[in-house]
C-alpha cells in the first residue's frame, strides 16, 4: 500500500510544479494547494500508515507495541487548517488584485507596479 502512496506523492509534486510554472495566478494558487497536500502526504508516509495489530494495550504491558504513529496525524491536521487559511487569504488577495488591475497574468501585474524611485517619499526626505 505504501508504494501506491509514494507514487501518488510523486504525481502530486509533478502536478504542482506544472501548475506553479503556469502564467495564471489562479493556477499558481492551485499548484500551491496541491503542493501543500503533497507535503501532508509526505508527513503521513513518514509515520507508519497502519499496523495489523489493534492499538490495545495487552495485559501486563504499559505501552502499545506496534501501532500507527499519532504525531504525524496531529501535524497533518494542523497543516490542513493552516493551508486552508493561507489559500483563502491568497484567493481574496488575487481577487482584489484582479479587480484593480483587470488581469490574472503575473507579467501584466508587474507592469502595474510603481517604477523604482517614483514611490512615496518620507517626511524627512522631502524637506531638504
Amino acid at each position: 500500500m505504501e508504494p501506491i502512496f509514494a507514487l501518488a506523492f510523486g504525481v502530486m509534486i509533478a502536478v504542482s510544479a506544472y501548475l506553479i510554472l503556469s502564467r495564471n495566478v489562479l493556477r499558481i494558487l492551485l499548484g500551491l494547494l496541491v503542493l501543500g497536500n503533497a507535503a501532508n502526504l509526505a508527513i503521513f508516509l513518514a509515520g507508519r500508515l497502519s499496523s495489523r495489530v489493534p492499538p490495545l494495550i495487552a495485559p501486563g504491558e504499559t505501552t502499545v507495541a506496534v501501532s500507527a504513529n499519532p504525531l504525524p496525524q496531529a501535524l497533518i491536521l494542523t497543516a490542513i487548517v493552516i493551508s486552508f487559511s493561507l489559500v483563502a487569504f491568497t484567493a481574496v488577495l488575487f481577487e482584489n488584485a484582479h479587480k484593480r488591475i483587470g488581469t490574472l497574468d503575473p507579467d501584466a501585474m508587474r507592469d502595474a507596479e510603481t517604477p523604482a524611485g517614483d514611490g512615496l517619499r518620507g517626511d524627512d526626505e522631502g524637506q531638504a
